[in-house]
């Protein structure tokens, strides 16, 4: 018979941001470099060498539009640990291990070989009113594509970043990708973001209010540039661009937003060089010429000077 009550409907929970251990013991982030900077000179990067640490083939995702429709409406089961389990166990060798379920599928994850990296996502507090999660994103902390075990690094980081993101969220949330001082080797594909973004619970995947790309570079722009046909116009209004973190501390409280230190330093380095640039831009015309200049304009006046004599001399 016909009822009023919505016996689907999910309660809303108070959760509390958990601990990310973020207190294990990790290599520090790449010491920044030009490299990482993103000024005037890399406009001249070749789109046709653009390519990303886990899929070489460039941007193969083109030759199917569909399959890059980020916000399509299948239902995908939330991620949960198994109930009756602990959240870590070892195996017989002592290995670590953590079990959950993602998709209706149970999925283990291999927390040894993704501990130098647990810090690559972070809870950052919350915004606004109620339980409105910000949540870090640091590529920095990601593993370099160079590795031997790149792959199945990038596996069961994965499934980490996509466990960790239904227990961190209990409402509204944005995400704050931190790409600053990561190099193009450390990037993640987009295809693995991809990934990531499908295999969340799809409420969770409607609830994400805002995705603030901070230190944009060339190369990531020029990758949403050629994706933007075959991405959903709701997901691209979504993205934002945030140049430095003073400009972030606009949008966002920073009380909680734990910042890599190579990326403040790479933010300070950013700043600096665009104050230069800024006050060589703004330097008045009339400057007076250095010291090589002056003597060129003095040995030009001299010899203006001897040439008018000596033809004075032969008119006399």
């Amino acid at each position: 018979p016909p009822t009023t009550l919505n016996v689907g409907e999910r309660k809303r929970r108070t959760l509390v941001a958990p601990d990310m251990n973020l207190s294990l013991d990790q290599s520090e982030c790449s010491v920044l470099s030009d490299d990482f900077l993103d000024t005037p000179d890399d406009l001249d990067i070749n789109v046709d060498d653009i390519e990303t640490p886990d899929e070489t083939d460039s941007l193969e995702f083109i030759n199917n539009g569909n399959d890059l429709e980020w916000e399509d409406d299948t239902p995908v089961a939330t991620a949960k640990r198994l109930p009756g389990e602990g959240e870590e166990e070892r195996d017989s060798s002592g290995r670590l291990w953590r079990t959950v379920i993602i998709g209706d599928q149970e999925q283990r994850i291999d927390m040894q070989v993704i501990r130098p990296y647990l810090r690559v996502v972070t809870h950052g507090g919350y915004y606004g009113e109620g339980l409105n999660a910000i949540i870090v994103f640091a590529a920095c902390h990601l593993p370099d594509s160079s590795c031997g075990d790149y792959a199945y690094i990038m596996e069961n980081l994965f499934l980490y970043v996509v466990s960790s993101l239904e227990l961190l969220v209990a409402e509204d949330y944005m995400i704050v990708y931190l790409n600053g001082a990561t190099p193009r080797r450390k990037m993640p594909g987009i295809v693995w973001l991809k990934r990531c973004y499908q295999m969340i619970d799809r409420k969770l995947r409607k609830n994400l209010k805002c995705l603030i790309i901070v230190h944009p570079t060339w190369f990531i722009r020029t990758v949403l540039a050629i994706s933007r046909p075959f991405i959903s116009v709701k997901f691209m209004d979504k993205i934002r661009h945030v140049h430095t973190l003073e400009e972030l501390s606009r949008f966002i409280p920073m009380e909680h937003v734990q910042i890599p230190e190579c990326v403040q330093q790479y933010d300070e380095e950013k700043v600096r060089s665009q104050k230069e640039r800024l006050e060589q831009e703004q330097q008045p015309s009339n400057v007076t010429p250095p010291k090589e200049s002056q003597l060129e304009i003095a040995t030009f006046n001299q010899r203006s000077r001897r040439v008018n004599s000596e033809s004075a001399l032969r008119m006399s």
